[in-house]
């Protein structure tokens, strides 16, 4: 097999694998698939072997689903975007004297995956990973839903805890992770000041994770 070959085999697998999750909760068909990817079903027979023997997907008939082997590389991937976070929300929680955290849409909730505190604050606001929270409500939920090419940044106050303001920015180009980068603090924040600097921090989240 050629290199240009095997490049286009592996992107219909990948796309094969993205066609599958696509079904969410609903097994998809052959025949499905093969019509989402733009392929023959014996095309995507094929495709799904390798993926079937990693575990990625499995068969039930002509149906197909999301395999186990999924589950261990998600398992994977909140450890690894956390060591990838920490040194741009450090960088943003001394710079602003507030908790820094990264959050990312799971459903319509928020969940917090990765939290630093200020090293210089006599006080600061204590905010664990696994805090979830809807997208409704709070600066991290809110900087999700914002639309491409409309405000950068979401600043909220006593949303999610009486007398604290957030201000957050979505983390943009980085396919596949709907997230934020905030700041949130029991102080009151200034929006203009502390806006640009969020998003800068998200910009630089976005670099690293391409």
């Amino acid at each position: 097999m050629t290199s240009r070959e095997g490049s286009l085999t592996l992107d219909r697998g990948l796309a094969l694998l993205q066609a599958v999750a696509d079904a969410g909760g609903e097994a998809a068909t052959i025949s499905e698939l093969a019509a989402k990817i733009g392929a023959s079903r014996a095309a995507v027979y094929r495709l799904l072997v390798p993926l079937s023997e990693r575990g990625l997907v499995w068969r039930d008939g002509s149906k197909v689903r999301l395999g186990v082997g999924v589950l261990r590389l998600a398992g994977q991937v909140l450890p690894q975007l956390r060591q990838a976070a920490h040194p741009v929300l450090r960088e943003l929680a001394e710079q602003v004297g507030a908790t820094a955290h990264l959050s990312v849409a799971e459903g319509d909730h928020a969940q917090a995956v990765a939290v630093v505190e200020p090293s210089w604050t006599n006080f600061h606001v204590a905010y664990r990973v696994g805090t979830r929270h809807p997208l409704s409500q709070g600066a991290a939920g809110k900087a999700m839903t914002l639309r491409q090419g409309g405000r950068t940044w979401v600043s909220t106050r006593g949303e999610l805890q009486a007398g604290a303001s957030g201000v957050a920015a979505p983390v943009r180009g980085v396919p596949g992770l709907r997230a934020s980068v905030g700041v949130v603090s029991l102080d009151p924040l200034n929006p203009e000041e502390i806006g640009p600097r969020v998003v800068a921090a998200a910009t630089a989240l976005t670099e690293v994770l391409r």
